[in-house]
């Protein structure tokens, strides 16, 4: 992904849930109120405190938190489970996004969490780049987008949708043919997601270091939906620091009605690399983790601070990086090293 610096159905989830659809709402009363024991929410020491959110217990993060501690690395596995005890994002895959979906859904069920995905198939993805790809046309889109929402039936669950899709239109690697199919796939989308109950949307606005006007983001927000969303997500797989983040989001709200936002903090722990470098957004070197996940952000229009690119994932082969969505486990160690906690 280019960073530029640039159902199952009702029935399921309760099943899962072992307190039947009579019981209470595993969402809770508002899509936006915290989910789980108080344990969960805030009032404890662990690792995902004040996070409703769902934690993979198979994540890469965790394979490898086992595979060092079978291998005697102790202070390695320690440091990693600063990944792999708090959620980060699930990211559906190739062309049936049904399976990782379905599994996160009901994982996240049964530990009464609420689950963050991406969806990230737009035709045209990434203008050929690190992360090119996406479907094949807006028709198999149309089906990707309804096979995900059809999968994520009744269960809380947050989706950022589509990273760098309405910024690669601002900053012109999108070519302008093909701008009025994806504001409608995105409308669409949008559409399509809200009609799941407990599903809360926000589309990507890309990051300050990219597009770095908010009033260029304005008008084409709104071509793709925004204000039947959520909101809007920011910093997604970047490093701008949370009040760098937050002032931008706070004037692009400003110009979107009160639009609220999501921050992904995943890696911004130090903020960017510093100074203007070629590909400063491509696996720099040096950085930290940043704020766990949480909905607790202490700011009216900040709905959550969330790690949606997955730590540890590479961003490209750049730096002697693997492939764009790899597992690095050395990069990973390094983000875990330099976090504050």
């Amino acid at each position: 992904m280019s960073r530029r610096t640039l159902s199952p159905a009702l029935a399921l989830v309760c099943g899962l849930l072992l307190a039947g659809c009579g019981g209470e709402d595993p969402a809770g009363s508002a899509a936006r109120a915290p989910v789980g024991p108080p344990s969960v929410r805030g009032e404890s020491t662990a690792p995902t405190a004040g996070s409703p959110f769902w934690v993979d217990p198979d994540s890469d993060a965790a394979r490898q938190v086992r595979q060092y501690e079978a291998q005697g690395r102790t202070e390695d596995a320690e440091l990693l489970r600063r990944i792999a005890e708090r959620p980060v994002a699930e990211w559906p895959a190739g062309d049936d996004p049904v399976p990782d979906v379905t599994r996160a859904v009901r994982g996240a069920a049964a530990d009464r969490r609420t689950a963050v995905f991406v969806a990230y198939n737009i035709p045209h993805r990434d203008c050929g780049m690190y992360s090119a790809g996406g479907a094949r046309d807006a028709g198999a889109y149309r089906e990707w987008i309804g096979s995900f929402a059809d999968a994520l039936g009744d269960a809380p669950a947050i989706v950022v949708l589509e990273p760098d899709a309405v910024p690669h239109i601002v900053d012109g690697c999108t070519p302008g043919e093909y701008h009025g199919e994806r504001y409608q796939l995105l409308s669409e989308a949008i559409d399509r997601l809200k009609r799941q109950p407990n599903t809360r949307v926000y589309l990507d606005a890309g990051n300050p270091a990219w597009i770095d006007d908010p009033g260029k983001l304005v008008e084409p927000l709104q071509k793709a939906g925004v204000a039947k969303a959520d909101g809007f997500s920011l910093n997604v797989s970047n490093f701008q620091t949370d009040d760098t983040v937050k002032s931008f989001g706070a004037r692009l709200s400003g110009m979107l009605g009160g639009a609220h936002f999501t921050v992904d903090t995943s890696r911004n722990g130090v903020g960017p690399l510093p100074g203007d470098r070629e590909e400063a957004w491509c696996n720099p070197p040096g950085r930290a983790l940043g704020v766990p996940p949480t909905e607790r952000t202490g700011d009216a229009l900040v709905d959550a601070y969330l790690w949606i690119k997955r730590p540890g994932d590479s961003d490209g082969p750049c730096r002697g990086g693997p492939a764009a969505g790899t597992w690095w486990p050395e990069y990973a160690l390094g983000l875990a090293r330099r976090a504050k906690a």
